[in-house]
């Protein structure tokens, strides 16, 4: 065979020259980066000869590439079609090949100049620089475009890899990287293994893709390689369907190629992936011109049918430019094909064609039911969605709206039940005031058996129909009153009236009955309390009833009348902590039994503590205990009053209890936490646990003012956070106490507690919180020691220097920001003012700070910046003190009243931050 080529090209130099070209155009133009894809179509080819699982194994030994399979092995045939240009050694009769021109190998010069194909028949290598030694034996110049490597052919002893028919070997040329070549082999593997199912298996060093099938209903395989999965669907012999899927649900492809069966560059806009038998030319880019299509659509509609139904529409090719004569050619076949075939789900099951199908935008699968047999043709729901809309008009399915809608419903006999699920399934689709208006001629049931047109003349009663005890709406004849199985929320949106049990019991007509009842005639109450009494067994657990209805005659256990919000429900709670002079009687049993403890409470008849509920209020106008003190606490007045009533009538010993019972019931347990509103201010200020008032006592982990406040103890404490006393000084009350307990000399808190109690009355000082004209100066403080001092004697810590210089039973402390606000509250002289000091002695050296090692170090290490400014360093500071302090003391630092800092080797950190924060107090770097 080399001879004959050889022969060839001494005979005719023009015969060099064209294979050289030919060749290396295919390497560089028609095969340039599809190196893998015809390597793995030549071993799927030889998989499926040999009838066996096609297996890949790629690897790259330093500079070499190997490309080993599994399959048929080399033969006599296959060297001459490797060796030969556009000649082929498969044989298609044994079933279908992916190569036919036997040109593809090319694609391997396009990393590779040494090429060996090993089989364990024979193996064979190609070689450029072997080559040209041939050639120049042979007088023949080396071509321009090169010398043309696959055409010379060598035998050589290599074996293929163990466990492989043949291996590709390839020597990396130089310049081309290894690891970014398998990289993108690594990419191309998935789709390959797609494409080509002859090959099962493609390993890529330290990656193994497999192909796994699994078979799914109605024609369908699932398809995975590694993390990815298609399903995919065989419409034709010639023609395969895949779409990728994640999660069980299709992910449309926005655009792709022919893949006939790998890669092309036909460019495609349809939303599946097409694995088809095409022509296509030598390089296996492109269709060859005339190449039948249309055929490659048939049984798309199936794959689509296939889907699950909510997903079918996905596959739609939408509106829009194709990308290339052969996209144009398949997107109408295809959408001929979907517009012609039965594969739209109906709302009653069956498949329908696009053509004689419609489509209720919104339709739910509540909707579809109650429409199915009223609406030919009607899709199903998962059809209906505003995101299919564009799919369906794009396979010709008829669109109607409510309008359209209310037409057909025009002269339909249902029970009212089903119009009342019609109305509900309807409600979602109507979004704004247009669609209302589409609806205005719907249908609606009435109370008397009549049907009549539009919803504008009638009036709803949601929960008339079933309050039994003698009232029947179905007997309401003097209004048009919807059906009670008919009625919805719809109707009032689309112009209904309303006319529920809370609207009746809120009527002021009602209000002046009551007020109009004579207590010394049952028989007129009794005849009130019955209809009022039903209306509340269904209106109570819809919302609040108007607090009036509290003035409703009832009897009680003795027969008398009294007003429902002066009775208890027997067994009520409430009774257990209520004084023995309260108000209060029980209500008949009779009534209990015959209309239920709910209709009761609901007219305000007693269970526990019950929520006083004001709108808009303007003043203490509500009856509530010492109202007006609390009402002096607002500064502006709420929009809504919720306050907890009768809380004056405990019984001062049941307190625990009551507390209990408060925080057990939602509505009151919801005001507890409130330290503002009315409830949490009473109890704080009127409630007592052991004789202590609920406002000085704290809760149990709240340790702010420790050994001021006693400990709050109770069950529910977390509940009841806003009874006690707060984590700061919330207002003159607060203030007051913490000054008194501060002063106690009973009470014996830590000097933590002390400085934070100090430092927080200071902060509502400052803040505004507190006014000092409405507190008086205590007769004694607590000093730092813990004792009890003179005001007189006593000073507040105000510069840190002083710490040292002034005994702790006489130094009162808060913190240093807050200093002035404490003196101030306190009327306590700030230390600074109180206290002078003089430094005796000049000092061993003047220096600045960062001349000093050891500040230096220390602030290092301590993460403190290092302060600037003048330092005077002594052996032994000894300040001479005048003032609230007198006497001559050793401190390791202080700051004369030139702002210099004097200190001792030791001092040196303790004076070191102070100093630093003094500089920026005063804006600028060196001290006054």
């Amino acid at each position: 065979m080399r001879e004959s080529t050889l022969l060839a090209w001494r005979s005719s130099p023009t015969r060099l020259r064209e294979d050289a070209a030919t060749e290396a155009d295919l390497a560089a133009a028609g095969y340039r980066d599809r190196l893998l894809t015809e390597l793995a179509q030549n071993a799927a080819d030889a998989a499926a000869r040999a009838g066996v699982p096609g297996a890949m194994r790629i690897t790259l030994d330093g500079t070499r590439l190997h490309v080993a399979n599994t399959g048929a092995p080399l033969d006599q045939a296959g060297v001459q079609a490797l060796s030969a240009l556009r000649v082929s050694g498969k044989d298609t009769d044994g079933g279908p090949v992916v190569g036919r021109f036997g040109v593809g190998f090319t694609a391997v010069l396009s990393v590779s100049d040494e090429v060996e194909v090993r089989s364990r028949t024979g193996s064979i290598a190609f070689s450029a620089e072997r080559t040209r030694d041939e050639l120049r034996a042979a007088g023949l110049n080396e071509p321009e475009r090169g010398v043309p490597v696959l055409r010379l052919v060598w035998p050589t002893d290599a074996a293929p890899a163990p466990g492989f028919d043949s291996e590709v070997v390839l020597a990396v040329r130089p310049g081309v990287d290894g690891e970014e070549l398998l990289r993108q082999l690594a990419e191309d593997a998935p789709d390959l293994l797609l494409e080509l199912p002859a090959l099962a298996s493609i390993e890529l060093v330290d990656q193994t893709f497999t192909r796994s099938e699994r078979p799914l209903a109605d024609g369908l395989t699932e398809l995975c390689v590694g993390e990815r999965t298609w399903w995919q669907y065989s419409a034709a012999p010639s023609a395969r369907w895949a779409v990728p899927v994640s999660d069980g649900r299709i992910r449309p492809v926005s655009a792709d190629v022919l893949r006939a069966p790998t890669r092309s560059d036909e460019e495609l806009s349809l939303p599946a992936i097409l694995i088809a038998d095409a022509a296509l030319q030598p390089d296996r880019r492109r269709l060859m011109p005339g190449a039948a299509l249309e055929h490659l659509a048939d049984g798309y509609a199936d794959f689509v049918a296939a889907l699950p139904e909510s997903q079918r529409l996905r596959l739609v090719p939408l509106p829009g430019f194709a990308r290339g004569e052969v996209d144009a050619v398949l997107r109408e076949a295809v959408l001929r094909e979907l517009t012609g075939n039965a594969w739209l789900a109906g709302a009653d099951g069956r498949a329908l064609v696009p053509g004689s199908a419609v489509v209720l935008p919104g339709l739910t699968a509540e909707l579809a039911e109650l429409l199915q047999d009223v609406i030919p043709g009607l899709l199903g729901p998962a059809l209906s969605t505003e995101r299919e809309a564009q799919a369906l008009s794009a396979v010709g399915v008829h669109r109607i709206g409510l309008a359209h809608l209310t037409e057909l419903l025009a002269g339909i006999h249902r029970e009212p039940g089903w119009w009342g699920r019609l109305y509900s399934a309807l409600e979602p689709l109507v979004v704004d005031s247009v669609a209302a208006e589409e609806l205005a001629a719907i249908p609606v049931p009435l109370t008397d058996g009549r049907t009549v047109t539009g919803p504008r003349t009638v009036v709803l009663g949601h929960d008339l129909g079933t309050l039994g005890h003698g009232i029947d709406a179905h007997g309401v004849h003097w209004i048009r009153l919807v059906h009670p199985d008919a009625a919805h929320r719809l109707l009032g949106r689309l112009g209904a009236g309303s006319a529920s049990a809370i609207d009746v019991l809120a009527d002021p007509a009602l209000r002046s009955a009551i007020e109009d009842i004579d207590l010394d005639d049952p028989t007129a109450a009794s005849e009130l309390a019955e209809p009022v009494l039903s209306l509340s067994a269904v209106a109570a657990a819809a919302g609040d009833l108007p607090c009036w209805l509290g003035q409703l005659p009832l009897p009680d256990t003795d027969g008398a009348l009294r007003a429902a919000d002066e009775l208890l429900l027997p067994g009520a709670p409430l009774a257990r902590v209520l004084a023995a002079d309260s108000p209060f009687g029980t209500v008949s049993p009779k009534l209990v039994e015959r209309f239920g403890e709910a209709a009761l409470r609901g007219v305000g008849v007693g269970w526990g503590f019950s929520v006083l509920r004001a709108d808009l209020p303007t003043g203490p106008e509500q009856d509530l205990d010492d109202e007006d003190a609390w009402w002096s606490t607002l500064e502006e007045d709420p929009e809504v009053l919720l306050a907890v009533r009768d809380l004056d009538l405990v019984d001062p010993g049941a307190w625990r209890e009551a507390l209990g019972l408060l925080a057990g019931e939602p509505t009151t347990a919801a005001l507890l936490s409130d330290r503002t509103g009315y409830t949490a201010w009473w109890l704080r200020r009127h409630a007592r646990l052991g004789g202590v008032q609920l406002g000085a006592m704290r809760l149990p982990d709240d340790r702010t003012f420790e050994g001021l406040l006693d400990v709050f103890e109770h069950p529910d404490a977390a509940v009841l956070s806003g009874v006690v006393a707060a984590d700061r000084v919330d207002g003159v009350e607060m203030a007051e106490l913490l000054l008194d307990r501060l002063a106690d000399r009973d009470r014996d808190p830590g000097p933590a507690v002390v400085a934070r109690a100090h430092r927080l009355l200071a902060e509502a000082t400052a803040s505004g919180i507190l006014d000092l004209d409405e507190l008086s100066p205590p007769a004694a403080v607590r000093t730092l020691s813990g004792q009890l001092a003179d005001p007189a004697e006593a000073v507040v810590l105000d510069r840190p220097w002083l710490a040292a210089a002034v005994p702790q039973e006489l130094l009162v402390v808060g913190d240093l920001p807050s200093a002035a606000g404490l003196a101030e509250l306190l009327d306590l002289p700030p230390a600074s003012e109180a206290i002078r000091g003089e430094v005796l002695g000049a000092g061993r050296r003047v220096s600045a700070w960062d001349r000093e090692p050891a500040a230096v170090l220390a602030h290092i290490a301590l993460g403190l910046p290092l302060p600037e400014g003048t330092l005077v360093v002594h052996d032994r500071l000894t300040v001479r003190l005048s003032g609230a302090a007198r006497g001559e003391v050793e401190l390791p630092w202080w700051v004369d009243e030139e702002g210099r800092t004097h200190c001792t080797e030791r001092g040196l950190l303790a004076g070191a931050e102070p100093a630093e924060r003094q500089d920026l107090e005063r804006g600028r770097p060196d001290a006054d």
